[in-house]
């Protein structure tokens, strides 16, 4: 592994990026309680900031290494996990008196909640996790060069099983085949297209974190477990 920065310096962004990163997921697993139709496009509404998440993934993996990016993968992890927990024990306990009707609508959206992010979870971190290995990967392998082939390459393919594996879990029986086919290729299509506008974007931000970090690691030898 090689990197500019070679002690235990504590970064300076590092800790803005993750936090970002974990946001990002929060917000878009309870906006992926809505379906969206807009004229032929049917698409969950964590669609709208979900592909933020695989941008800061590749952010992460490029200017920390595939190691720093699998443990803020982690964490993000964890707290899915604990939304999820909370959520469904708010979901069960008894209702103010009064306020049956809170209840009713808390349990129509955070009741849904539960198999949403059990289905984020398992595509998130299966989606997360090659993203960022092909990513790791890929820049040992063209010396460093070429990233926006390495970030759409690695994202197109991270993205395709995120939104196959959350989609058929978390709507199958809710929605017609037809539908369901209809949102995830509108999903998975919205997502890259999405990566590309930012791409430049991308760019920029991964060039200044270099440079204020100090910091450009290439890792050679690394595992999704290790």
């Amino acid at each position: 592994m090689k990197s500019k920065n070679t002690t235990s310096t504590r970064f300076k962004y590092l800790d803005v990026i993750s936090v970002l990163f974990v946001a990002t997921l929060i917000i878009s697993n309870i906006g992926s309680t809505k379906i969206i139709g807009i004229g032929p496009f049917v698409f969950d509404g964590g669609t709208i900031l979900f592909p933020l998440a695989y941008i800061l993934g590749d952010v992460l993996t490029e200017v920390y290494g595939f190691r720093k990016a699998r443990r803020v993968i982690l964490m993000g992890l964890g707290v899915l996990l604990l939304s999820s927990i909370i959520f469904t024990i708010i979901q069960y306990l008894p209702a103010a008196s009064g306020l049956e009707d809170q209840a009713v609508a808390y349990e129509r959206i955070a009741g849904f909640i539960p198999r949403i992010v059990g289905a984020s979870i398992l595509a998130y971190v299966i989606g997360e996790f090659v993203n960022a290995f092909i990513l790791a990967k890929l820049k040992v392998k063209t010396a460093g060069k070429k990233f926006w082939l390495r970030s759409i390459s690695s994202s197109a393919a991270g993205q395709l099983l995120d939104t196959i594996i959350f989609s058929v879990i978390a709507f199958w029986g809710t929605l017609p085949n037809k539908d369901l086919f209809t949102l995830i290729v509108t999903v998975y299509v919205l997502k890259i297209i999405f990566e590309l506008l930012v791409l430049p974007i991308t760019y920029a931000v991964v060039g200044y974190l270099k440079r204020a970090e100090e910091s450009d690691v290439y890792e050679t030898e690394f595992s999704l477990l290790r």
